[in-house]
Order: C-alpha cells, then structure tokens, then sequence
C-alpha cells in the first residue's frame, strides 16, 4: 500500500475538520471553539448577558465560548451572519427582543426571522427604566408625562440606534402619551448613556443591565421601570403604571440561536448548557445585581422559544407599522 506523505495527511485532516457535522458525529460535539454571536457593541447590556451565560456554558461544554460582537443596522448584521454560518452549532446567536421586531421594522431582511434559525431558549426578561439628565426638572412620573406633553418634540429622546430596544420602548412611551419627541439614534448605548449624563439629550429608556448602576451613582434621574411590579434591586423606584400609564409594560428577553439545518442533538447540547447556566449561583446572583433574572427554566427550551419568537412578531406588527416607522 502506498504511504500518505505528511502534506496528504494533513489536507485529509483538514478536510475532515471541515465536514458538515453529521448526526453521526454530533455525539463528539463540541470539538472546538464556539462562537456566540452577539449583534450589538461590547459594553452594552445583551453584551453584559451573553458574556456571563458564555462564561458559564463553557464550563458545562468543555469548550470555551467566545463572544463576538458583530454590531450594525438594529442587530441584523449579526443575525443575518448567524443565520448564513454552517449548522454545526459552533456560531450561534444570543440576541434580544430586536430579533422579533426586526421582521416588521426591516422591509428588505436579508433572512426569515421565523425559519432562518433554530430556537434554543429564552435566557432572561430584563426590564427596563425610564430615566432622565440629572438636572431634568420634573421629579416624577406624572411630572414628567405632563412636561413631554407640553413641551412636545421640545423635549429630546436618544436611543441606542433603530431597532434597538431603547427605541423599541421610546415608541410605545411616546404612543402611550399620544405624543411625539425628537428622537435621536446613536450607534449603541453606550453613546447614549453618555450624552443623557452630560444633559446633551432628556431622556432615554434602557435595560436594567445598563441603567441602574447609574441610577443607584445618581448620574441620572429615574422616573420608573417598565415591568408590573417593582424591582427588588430599586424597590423605591415606581413603576410606569403606578404613575399613570395604565398597561404600559414591556421587558427586553433574550434567547439563543442555532442557524437552521443544526442537528437536533446538537441543539439539545447547547440547550442543556443554557439550562445549566440559568441556575449557575454565579449568573443567578450578577444577573440580580443588574436587576434580571433567569427565566423559568420551562420557558429555556427550543419548542417554547419558538412559539413565543412567533407570537411576539405578531404582537409587535402592528404598533411599527401604526407608527411608520421602518429602518429601511
């Protein structure tokens, strides 16, 4: 039998490393690196979330998973990265909300929010909080909503970029209001959070992941938070509701992704890490430092992140297309 020179060896071991993984081969899984991407800037709260969840699914997988930052256009450049990789579940995804809204928000998406993935699970609902400059005058809620109605598009409101979930909750403050703001999008939160703490815009609504180490510093004015009841990290800090904005609710949830095509063993791998991770002591006790915790371990698997990704695309529709506002 002729031998394989070492050039030969080594071009069938790259060809082997290169290889769609098979169901055959799925039970070796993981075997390198894993890639999690994350579609918006480092520093910013789903970059604060993944990178905990990834610390600790790397324990539980014997392999580390890095996070990469793929920020632009609203979290679809990432997504739609995702969604191309090969579905052998070493790229994934770890996205928010914006991943539901996207499908309305974006006329010409380069993938399906709906079949161009594999649901894993949801990971966390983090809320939100409504906060202003430190010398804006108002000094509550019902203050403040009185102030935004008269004064208008006087009154200036920054986001971290279209799609975002700052965006997200300025437009459904200003619906609930009947009023519109001047609305300024930065390139990520942390641009935002700067200029709201040096007066240069009024207000800004942003996860607690984000928000209240600021809060808690008195760098910024906290007017309430999103959610129905109060957080046990801010207790003293009302609600949204409580103030006067009747059903007002609405939380940031993350949830993990695989392109689609990914084996279903491979999947449940993954899964199993996450599950793992949501009731590590470690990601438990920072993600209630932030003002979150792990969703209910019911809610972290593939078959009830489908449905939920389904249902909140659909209840998202219709309150982009009343305000008109898209991204392209």
């Amino acid at each position: 039998m002729k031998k394989l020179t070492a050039a030969a060896m080594a071009l069938a071991a790259l060809a082997l490393t290169t290889l769609p993984l098979s169901k055959g081969n799925a039970q070796d899984y993981p075997a390198r690196t894993i890639t999690m991407v994350v579609p918006f800037a480092a520093g910013g709260p789903t970059d604060t979330v993944a990178r905990l969840v990834a610390e600790s699914m790397s324990r539980s997988l014997g392999q580390q998973v890095i996070v990469e930052n793929v920020g632009g256009a609203g979290g679809t450049r990432g997504a739609g990265q995702v969604a191309k990789a090969s579905p052998d579940g070493y790229t994934i995804l770890l996205h928010h909300i914006g991943q539901a809204t996207a499908a309305t928000l974006y006329r010409k998406l380069p993938y399906n929010v709906l079949t161009d993935f594999e649901e894993v699970g949801l990971v966390t609902d983090v809320p939100m909080t409504l906060i202003g400059k430190p010398d804006l005058a108002p000094q509550d809620i019902g203050a403040l909503i009185a102030h935004v109605k008269d004064k208008k598009d006087g009154v200036i409101y920054g986001n971290a970029g279209v799609g975002s979930a700052s965006h997200l909750c300025g437009m459904l403050f200003m619906s609930a209001l009947g009023t519109q703001m001047t609305t300024v999008p930065y390139q990520g939160t942390g641009p935002a959070m700067n200029d709201l703490i040096g007066g240069q815009i009024d207000l800004m609504c942003d996860q607690t992941t984000n928000t209240t180490g600021q809060i808690k510093a008195g760098k910024v004015k906290a007017y309430g938070v999103t959610t129905k009841n109060r957080l046990k990290s801010m207790p003293d800090l009302p609600t949204l509701q409580e103030g006067g904005l009747s059903g007002f609710e609405v939380a940031v949830w993350h949830g993990v992704y695989a392109p689609k095509g990914t084996p279903k063993a491979v999947v449940d791998k993954i899964n199993a890490a996450l599950v793992q991770a949501l009731q590590d002591p470690k990601v438990i006790a920072r993600f209630a430092d932030l003002g979150t915790e792990p969703v209910a371990l019911d809610r972290a698997t593939p078959e009830v992140h489908k449905a939920f990704l389904a249902a909140e695309v659909a209840k998202w529709k219709p309150v982009i297309e009343q305000a008109g506002v898209f991204a392209d």
